[in-house]
């Protein structure tokens, strides 16, 4: 199916349903170091509940640790930044769906890495900021899903 990346993420209940996301949606969760939390926080447990067990996050220490392991997964790069909707991008099994961390989202660094179809966002009223990540992660996430048919294959 499709891999979530988390780049960075900073608040463990967010992380833990989106652990909770990836198990119900047949995903696999990947993150990127540093974390702002311990994977055996509380909090992070308390909004995974028993899903952790079945599914563990992959840990990178960087980004491109992570593309050493997945050099054929096209990254798509979520921010409020981008010009490409994201029901406008043409998702395919196996892709990296990339989120930053909550308090400041990704960095232009990483998003000069891609070509703007690669940069999506999701609209918004202009006068507001952004999403919580796990809506964020859940409405992407179910667009790529929405465009395999809601294929049940689980990595």
């Amino acid at each position: 199916m499709f891999k979530i990346v988390l780049y960075q993420p900073e608040i463990p209940p967010n992380t833990g349903n989106i652990m909770r996301l990836a198990a119900v949606t047949g995903c696999s969760l990947h993150l990127i170091k540093p974390l702002g939390f311990s994977l055996d926080d509380k909090y992070l447990k308390r909004a995974n509940l028993d899903y952790e067990m079945k599914r563990l996050p992959l840990l990178y220490d960087s980004l491109e640790d992570y593309r050493a392991h997945y050099p054929h997964s096209t990254l798509y790069f979520c921010s409020t930044k981008a010009q490409t909707l994201y029901t406008d991008a043409r998702f395919r099994a196996g892709d990296s769906l990339v989120f930053g961390p909550e308090t400041r989202g990704l960095p232009e660094s990483l998003l000069n890495l891609s070509p703007p179809e690669q940069k999506i966002f999701i609209p918004m009223q202009p006068q507001q900021r952004s999403l919580n990540l796990a809506n964020a992660v859940a409405i992407v996430t179910y667009e790529a899903w929405r465009q395999q048919s809601f294929t049940t294959k689980f990595e």
